[in-house]
C-alpha cells in the first residue's frame, strides 16, 4: 500500500481539522510547501493535497501552492477541494496534479463525472467518498446527504469510476484508528482501488490495514499522525509495505 502523508490547505497554511470541522483547526506550517518538502526529504513518494478553502468555496483558490508543491518536489500529487467544473479539473491538472479527487459534484454533475472520466482517464480521476454517520457528506463536509455508502460505490461503478478516496470523516483527526471491519466490507465492494482516510493514530493502524490483505485497498492518507510525530514517513511506509 502507498503511503500519501496530507496537506490540507486553509487561509495559505497547512492545517488539521478535527472531525472535518473548520472552526477546529490547527496550523502545523504557515507554508504548505515547507509541510510537503519535509515529507518528501523524509522519504515520502507520494502526497496528498486538500484545497481546503476550495472545498468551501467551490471553486479552487490554492493552485499556486499545488503549482509549487508538484513543480518543485518531483513527485505525484493528488489534489481535490473545489474542483466543480471541467475547467477547475483543467485547471488543477495544468498546475501539476498528477490525479484529481472530485468530491460533491461527483454526486451532483455526473456530466462532470462523465467529461472528466472520458477526457483524463478514470486512472486520473479519483472520487472522494467522504462518510459521517453511514451517510456520504458534501461541500467540504459541511452538509451530509441521505446518501449511503453501498449505494454511492453502485452508483459510481455504474459511472465508470475505478480510484476512490473513502474517509470516515466521524474518525477524521482523532487519531484513535480505523473500523477495521468497516474498512475491510467497503474495499470488498470497491471495483478497482481505494485509498483509505481517516484517524490513523499510530504504526499498528497502519498494520492493522495491511493485514487486511484486500486487493483493492491500495493506500493510506496519514495527517495528524506524521504532524504530531506518532511515527515517521519511513516506519508508516515500512508498516504498509509489511
Amino acid at each position: 500500500m502507498k503511503l500519501y502523508p496530507a496537506i490540507d490547505i486553509l487561509g495559505g497554511n497547512a492545517v488539521r481539522l478535527v472531525k472535518g470541522d473548520f472552526d477546529a483547526k490547527k496550523v502545523y506550517d504557515e507554508d504548505p510547501l515547507s509541510a510537503a518538502r519535509g515529507w518528501t526529504e523524509a522519504g515520502a513518494r507520494f502526497l496528498h493535497v486538500v484545497d481546503l478553502d476550495g472545498a468551501k468555496t467551490g471553486q479552487p483558490v490554492n493552485l499556486e501552492h499545488l503549482r509549487r508543491i508538484a513543480g518543485e518536489l518531483g513527485v505525484p500529487v493528488q489534489y481535490g477541494g473545489g474542483l466543480r467544473s471541467a475547467a477547475a479539473v483543467d485547471d488543477a491538472l495544468q498546475a501539476g496534479a498528477a490525479r484529481v479527487i472530485l468530491g460533491t459534484a461527483a454526486f451532483t454533475d455526473p456530466d462532470l463525472l462523465r467529461h472528466a472520466l472520458e477526457l483524463h482517464g478514470p486512472e486520473r480521476v479519483l472520487v472522494s467518498v467522504d462518510v459521517r454517520g453511514g451517510r456520504v457528506a458534501t461541500a467540504g463536509w459541511t452538509l451530509t446527504s441521505e446518501l449511503t455508502t453501498d449505494a454511492v460505490l453502485e452508483r459510481l461503478h455504474e459511472s465508470g469510476v475505478r480510484e476512490l478516496v473513502y474517509t470516515n470523516v466521524d474518525r477524521d483527526g482523532m487519531l484513535e484508528g480505523p473500523d477495521l471491519e468497516e474498512v475491510r466490507e467497503v474495499a470488498a465492494a470497491v471495483h478497482g482501488e481505494m485509498t483509505y482516510s481517516g484517524g490513523i493514530g499510530k504504526l499498528a493502524d497502519l498494520e492493522g490495514l495491511a493485514s487486511l490483505r484486500e486487493a483493492s485497498l491500495g493506500g493510506v492518507i496519514v495527517g495528524k499522525a506524521l504532524y504530531e510525530g506518532r511515527f515517521t514517513v519511513g516506519e508508516a511506509q515500512a508498516a504498509l509495505e509489511a
